[in-house]
């Protein structure tokens, strides 16, 4: 068993993201868990710029909303809604509210 305090999480910066402060929460250089899960916290108008992961991953709104644009189209992701993003799919996000988005992120390690 690996227990992570909040206190204890490593803070890491997000290529392409702004306004986002992050944190390894699992998985990577935290755990033996073989995937990672991140905690992001994003400040109004923070985000992610378009790009996609090599990876497949999944987006869980623990409080605010999120607006996940994919292509032409846009989803606003509100608290305890999730998203499957597969590898390779091009999106991006953007805090368009007035409150702080907390967003847990569960990335998929072949």
């Amino acid at each position: 068993m690996k227990i992570t305090t909040i206190g204890q999480a490593k803070a890491y910066d997000a290529a392409k993201h702004f306004g986002m402060k992050g944190y390894r929460l699992q998985g990577g250089p935290i755990s033996p868990f073989k995937d990672q899960v991140g905690l992001s916290v994003f400040e109004p108008g923070g985000g992610a710029e378009l790009s996609a992961s090599a990876s497949d991953r999944v987006y869980i709104i623990a409080s605010g909303e999120m607006t996940l644009i994919t292509g032409a189209q846009e989803y606003v992701l509100r608290e305890f809604d999730s998203c499957f993003i597969p590898a390779g799919e091009e999106r991006s996000l953007v805090n368009k509210g007035i409150l702080p988005v907390v967003l847990f992120t569960i990335i998929a390690q072949a």
